[in-house]
């Protein structure tokens, strides 16, 4: 059976390893029948182009996450178009099983669960949001496609979606009005009506939040004028009489608790912790007063499919060993890339805790000690042999990993 054509895009902004990274890992997808779109600022744009592999580049350098989706969606030739961040890798499985539920013509979104910073723990699963752009967690646990309940819509998470294309074009794609934050859930309060959307939780991608001009690589805010427009904006949309006064208190409630969290571990200090609320303040009072537009469909471009060339369907591969053999098996994984999905898993004789990451050069590495937890809702100390402990690890990643 002919796979469906799907356009992947990512946008990136001022992160060019980040993005070079996520790409490489979309080149171990086992779904062949994809095309890659980059809208990414000129620095970043030109170190793909170096690449000289077959991606649809759009160079645009605003601080504005929907404007830059739409213009990817504008190029995209498949029909359905996913989503991912530059600071994203996904699983090898992740776009097949993602598109999988589209057979089913009442679908009209797809959204997958997000592993976190250490590459083990899930930092997303699934919720949905309703019209105050609040979240309530859904247990979801195998493929379930979602019927949208009165006032809700299943959350897709930005960094793993995917939507039909036309669907998506027809209803004018990401509104621009949310330069960041919300932007995902405003769309799905617009999708509502139009159909079903399939949550797939081993549709996996790894998430490790970059620094931008809005946060710090820790999670550190650095503006929250977005978050408080966007929250505003959004409130206007969707919410039915909503009381504007009671959800600033809510907002400034919330983000008055994540800064004190930064304060506390010493990341901010008090100059730091004023500017935020202030740009709070002023965020706020931009997306009450904003103009909001009707959103016109989206032409799509007279391009054509443009096919990216993945690994595809291959064996796995993982290589174990002690902290001291690092290096030998680092050299080991570079020899077997790009003829297998390579996972490097090396521990010391400690209860460190662990992580996974993708390597630049094509690899998984999970680091930690034989005694130390993987996922972070584990003992902190566990007595286990080697072997045991490489194979529990192993069942793990095989659910959405080849494994050897």
């Amino acid at each position: 059976m002919m796979q469906r054509a799907v356009s992947v895009i990512i946008v990136s902004r001022h992160r060019p390893a980040a993005l070079l990274r996520c790409i490489v890992g979309l080149g171990q997808q086992d779904h062949r029948n994809f095309e890659v779109i980059v809208v990414a600022d000129p620095k970043a744009a030109e170190a793909v182009s170096a690449l000289l592999q077959p991606i649809k580049l759009v160079s645009f350098d605003q601080a504005n996450i929907s404007a830059a989706r739409n213009l990817g969606l504008a190029q995209a030739a498949g029909a359905v178009v996913a989503f991912i961040d530059d600071d994203a890798v996904p699983e090898p499985s992740w776009l097949s099983r993602l598109v999988a539920p589209f057979q089913d013509h009442e679908v009209v979104a797809a959204t997958g669960f997000v592993r976190g910073r250490n590459g083990i723990s899930y930092q997303w699963k699934a919720c949905e949001v309703d019209g105050l752009g609040d979240d309530h967690d859904l247990n979801i646990l195998d493929t379930t496609l979602v019927t949208p309940t009165a006032g809700r819509a299943v959350k897709t998470q930005g960094t793993n979606c995917a939507f039909r294309a036309e669907t998506l074009r027809q209803i004018g794609g990401f509104d621009p009005a949310y330069r960041f934050y919300l932007d995902d859930a405003d769309l799905d309060m617009r999708l509502v009506s139009l159909g079903k959307t399939a949550v797939v939780p081993e549709a996996e991608v790894h998430h490790g939040y970059q620094a931008s001009a809005r946060r710090t690589a820790n999670r550190v805010p650095l503006s929250l004028y977005d978050i408080a427009a966007s929250t505003a904006i959004f409130l206007r949309r969707h919410a039915v009489a909503p009381d504007f006064d009671l959800a600033l208190a809510k907002l400034s409630r919330r983000e008055s608790t994540r800064i004190n969290h930064h304060r506390a571990a010493g990341r901010l200090d008090a100059d730091a912790e004023l500017a935020l609320l202030r740009s709070m303040t002023e965020g706020w009072k931009a997306g009450l007063a904003c103009e909001l537009d009707s959103l016109a469909p989206i032409v799509k471009g007279d391009v054509p499919f443009l096919a990216f060339p993945s690994l595809g369907p291959v064996a796995g591969q993982v290589l174990s060993g002690r902290s001291w053999q690092k290096s030998a098996l680092r050299s080991a994984a570079l020899a077997s890339v790009g003829q297998a999905i390579v996972t490097v898993i090396c521990l010391s004789p400690t209860a460190r805790p662990h992580r996974m990451a993708f390597q630049p050069e094509g690899f998984w590495l999970q680091t930690g000690g034989l005694f130390g937890r993987s996922d972070r809702s584990g003992p902190k100390f566990r007595l286990i042999g080697f072997r045991k402990r490489v194979r529990s690890e192993i069942c793990r990643i095989s659910k959405v990993r080849p494994i050897e």
